[in-house]
């Protein structure tokens, strides 16, 4: 087989082993990076580079394989865009943790949630008892969203910076 294909071949199969992986480790791992977290990672990509190049350890040969991998992300991105199905195959779903100041003790305990993890989240919102959470959602990304029930806590809105171009701009 040819020496490029063959790292090609190796670059997928490492990519979707460690999608599959990631995925199965759930979202809350993917939302703060602790030592361990960084170790593991360096760790990782050590142990898995081998497996992509194989013996060739040339500068084309990890070229070949860097460009394997960015080109596999474009692609998967692009499809989990158009392609409801894939997207919810690949990507975590948002979770409810608490609803109206009511824990979801089942939820939290299937996350992986600590109650000390839910009460630093709280409180980094600016709110002491979970009674006054409105919602808390566990994000796709892993990060907690805190909406308080008090009116008078003002919302900040998110705008685009990039317009988009209308038909007579491009005249």
């Amino acid at each position: 087989m040819n020496e490029y294909l063959d790292i090609v071949l190796r670059s997928l199969a490492v990519y979707a082993f460690m999608l599959v992986a990631i995925r199965l480790t759930g979202k809350k791992e993917l939302s703060q990076l602790n030592t361990t977290d960084v170790v593991l990672i360096l760790l990782i990509s050590n142990a898995v580079q081998n497996a992509m190049v194989g013996s060739n350890t040339s500068l084309l040969g990890g070229l070949v394989a860097a460009a394997v991998l960015f080109a596999l992300n474009y692609l998967l991105k692009k499809l989990m865009f158009k392609n409801e199905k894939f997207r919810n195959l690949i990507s975590e779903k948002p979770e409810i943790l608490i609803h109206n100041g009511n824990l979801d003790f089942a939820k939290l305990s299937k996350l992986g949630i600590t109650n000390e993890e839910l009460q630093e989240a709280i409180r980094e919102h600016g709110i002491e008892k979970y009674k006054d959470v409105k919602l808390a959602i566990m994000e796709a990304d892993g990060n907690i969203s805190i909406i308080s029930g008090d009116d008078s806590l003002k919302q900040t809105q998110y705008k685009r910076k990039r317009k988009h171009k209308s038909l007579s701009d491009l005249n």
